[in-house]
């Protein structure tokens, strides 16, 4: 298989041909670390593509999940891998990209092992993208937003080389969940991605969109801790572990007064002017995107999966402080759920603003600026933890992929795979893979006077405006 920088040679497992690895950029040698993606550098005679390359530079992982990443491994990290069930057709293109809070994440995670959803009929891409702060990190004479430009890069890559595998380059649906979805809706809005993608499936948003000064700010809290000047030559000096230890200090700092930023995280898509200058329902809203066909949605209990642990009593008050909301607010939540517990509101108030109300508000700024757009709920409860994890954030990630028996699976099923698995995935799957050959998933478009949202479970069905509670309560603050 020759590609525009050389030729490859994958694997085949019978029905689906692999190939892994590819780079569409340069190594991340020195300054290059902090800078915009650079053309991959081309070879000679036939590049080997049947294994993932290195991980982008990450901290260690929580407990129970893999480790992607240590220090010394190889710096040629910024590459695609492909799965297609004919070389010789010309199918939907699906680009995944993973979550991770823009802090982890890597295309090696079993978790997004393509083969059983392009046996579906679909190429499917995965890619790694930086993060962390070589991806999101601000340096003053670099580019913001190189983890994008790295996904922006990769789609050109699809865009240039995707039919010698099979796809096709003008039917190219970007999906991703969390700190992937984040990306999908900054792709759906920017000028910078036009043309690159037709569709896009933006899992579980969450509202990670930085004003320029506050990525300075939250960005001085890093390097300050390293005493380094933020520019692309000083701070490739730096190992990449020395920026983990001073990122997660600095969030435990954010997370201390929450009330000053708008984030707990130190990173988060910038709005520059350059990729965007304004939220993308925002951006949505004015028409931004709208020629891109687009499913948001997000789980019932996307909070649960980070407050399981949570010790101690959860102080709703301290919440809704932190999140600059009045306490008449919690009366309306109150009002509008009656019978729960604070314990029980808490989860709900954290789950809305961290990533139930930006994927609403994703959905109605596409369909409000003219878009064709499609919202839905997963709604099905994971058993694992006695029930406890609810359906819960990542929680689609396994029936997204019809995936089984990766550590996310074995943590949100207790290691046993339940009965409904099979019939729950493989209908979401027919609904994404069907998506992206027709721009229709099979269920009615979302708009602002009738709401129609999917809800996935089994049986799944429509409802309209699951969410309307939450949606009143919160809707000027994500519209300003």
């Amino acid at each position: 298989m020759r590609t525009t920088s050389g030729a490859v040679r994958g694997r085949s497992t019978g029905d689906v041909d692999v190939f892994r690895g590819i780079p569409y950029a340069a190594p991340l040698d020195g300054p290059r670390r902090f800078r915009a993606p650079a053309p991959p550098e081309p070879w000679d005679g036939v590049r080997e593509a049947s294994s993932f390359s290195a991980s982008v530079p990450q901290p260690e992982p929580l407990p129970g999940m893999p480790r992607l990443w240590k220090p010394g491994d190889d710096t040629d990290c910024l590459t695609v891998n492909v799965w297609t069930p004919d070389r010789g057709a010309r199918l939907p293109v699906m680009v995944w990209l993973y979550g991770g809070a823009l802090i982890s994440g890597g295309s090696a995670m079993r978790d997004y092992d393509g083969a059983v959803l392009a046996r579906s009929g679909v190429v499917v891409v995965t890619l790694n993208y930086r993060v962390g702060y070589e991806g999101f990190g601000w340096v003053d004479d670099a580019p913001a937003n190189r983890g994008t430009l790295d996904q922006i890069a990769a789609l050109r890559w699809v865009r240039d080389n995707i039919a010698a595998f099979g796809g096709d380059p003008d039917a190219v649906t970007v999906f991703g969940e969390s700190a992937g979805a984040v990306s999908t809706a900054a792709l759906v809005a920017s000028p910078a991605a036009r043309g690159l993608l037709h569709r896009a499936i933006a899992q579980s948003v969450a509202g990670m969109y930085l004003p320029e000064d506050e990525a300075r700010k939250s960005s001085g809290l890093v390097t300050g801790r390293l005493d380094v000047p933020a520019t692309a030559e000083a701070l490739a000096g730096i190992p990449p572990e020395r920026f983990h230890l001073a990122q997660q200090e600095a969030t435990a700092e954010m997370s201390a007064n929450r009330e000053s930023w708008t984030q707990t995280m130190p990173y988060g898509v910038v709005l520059d002017g350059e990729l965007l200058d304004a939220p993308p329902w925002r951006a949505m809203r004015d028409g931004a995107g709208r020629d891109i066909d687009l499913i948001c949605g997000f789980t019932t209990d996307e909070a649960k999966l980070f407050t399981v642990d949570l010790p101690g009593v959860k102080d709703l008050g301290a919440l809704a402080r932190g999140l600059r909301l009045p306490e008449s607010a919690l009366d309306d939540y109150r009002t509008g759920h009656p019978g729960i517990t604070d314990a029980e509101l808490y989860d709900v108030v954290f789950g809305d603003q961290l990533l139930r109300m930006p994927s609403l508000w994703c959905a109605e700024g596409h369909a409000d600026g003219g878009g064709a757009t499609y919202l839905y709920e997963f709604a099905w409860p994971a058993p694992g933890r006695g029930g406890a994890y609810g359906a819960c954030h990542a929680l689609d990630v396994p029936f997204t992929f019809g995936v089984r028996g990766t550590e996310l699976a074995g943590l949100l099923f207790d290691g046993t795979v339940p009965e409904d698995f099979d019939v729950l995935s493989g209908e979401l799957r027919h609904a994404w893979t069907t998506f992206a050959a027709t721009g229709d998933p099979g269920w009615p478009r979302y708009s602002t006077s009738a709401r129609p949202t999917k809800i996935w479970h089994v049986p799944s069905r429509v409802e309209q405006d699951p969410l309307a509670v939450s949606r009143r309560i919160w809707q000027r603050r994500f519209w300003t």
